[in-house]
């Protein structure tokens, strides 16, 4: 429901090609995941191939080089283009240019997903094992699924994937159908809690800040605004994003009325407009 009215706030989105994906909810820990699958949650840009075309979660075809994609399957596959660790401004910034260039000679196809396939996750994934078997591509990596015993087991991979600087954890029930929608039955694991607002507008900064901005005024999916100053580099200050561009930011928890608690910007998840 939060993300069905946020959608209010991105009618540049609201594309005829959008693609309808499966969305993670957020983990909680009364939740039982003893023999669900675990997985890194890559911190790169969400990308799907319908067969034909590498569409964005918004519904915008990326500008990819034809030799990267040359050789991608006939059935449709989800996952994240990715480089390594704490890369994701260098990522983002290839991806959204409109010309296909020699940047995404950095980048991997990371599957998390093989959409519409039949019977659970792995049997899904199978089936583009089965295609890279007969059809090896370079540019093409399933993301590796582990089996998580119990609550122990998952803290203690979430607490090594974070010390390499990985973002956190994906859990998966085995046995899920494809569900395109969010679900609880697909879950994120983060130390902290994370969500998207739009820009709205800039707060003048104040002593070492004067002259740049002090923070991005943004408006969650609820309506709730939310100054982000923490966690703004002085580039961002000096050149801030351009209004309506979608930012993620992570916060500790939510006060009674709904608000976050010490938000942090992370990072521009979808900008105004493409480059």
């Amino acid at each position: 429901m939060r993300k069905l009215l946020y959608l209010l706030f991105l009618p540049l989105l609201l594309l005829a090609g959008k693609p309808h994906l499966l969305l993670l909810e957020t983990y909680h820990e009364d939740a039982n995941i003893s023999g669900w699958l675990m997985s890194e949650k890559l911190d790169g840009v969400r990308a799907y191939w319908n067969g034909k075309a590498l569409i964005s979660r918004g519904g915008q075809k990326f500008a990819a080089p034809s030799w990267f994609t040359k050789g991608f399957p006939p059935f449709a596959i989800d996952g994240e283009l990715w480089s390594k660790r704490g890369d994701f401004a260098n990522i983002s910034g290839i991806v959204r240019r409109k010309h296909a260039h020699d940047g995404w000679r950095q980048l991997s196809y990371n599957i998390f997903e093989v959409p519409y396939q039949k019977c659970g996750l792995l049997q899904r994934l199978r089936v583009l094992q089965a295609y890279l078997k007969q059809h090896p591509h370079t540019h093409i990596k399933i993301i590796k699924q582990r089996i998580c015993h119990n609550q122990n087991d998952l803290k203690h991979y979430l607490k090594t994937i974070e010390k390499k600087g990985g973002e956190g954890v994906v859990l998966r029930d085995p046995l899920a159908p494809y569900i395109a929608k969010r679900t609880h039955r697909a879950l994120k694991v983060k130390s902290f809690l994370d969500d998207e607002c739009r820009l709205i507008g800039y707060n003048q900064g104040k002593g070492k800040f004067a002259h740049k901005v002090g923070s991005f005024r943004c408006q969650m999916a609820s309506g709730m605004i939310v100054n982000l100053g923490s966690g703004l580099s002085d580039y961002e200050r000096m050149h801030p994003p351009k209004i309506g561009a979608i930012l993620t930011f992570k916060y500790k928890s939510l006060t009674k009325n709904g608000k976050p608690r010490f938000p942090v910007f992370q990072r521009v998840r979808i900008p105004q407009k493409h480059q």
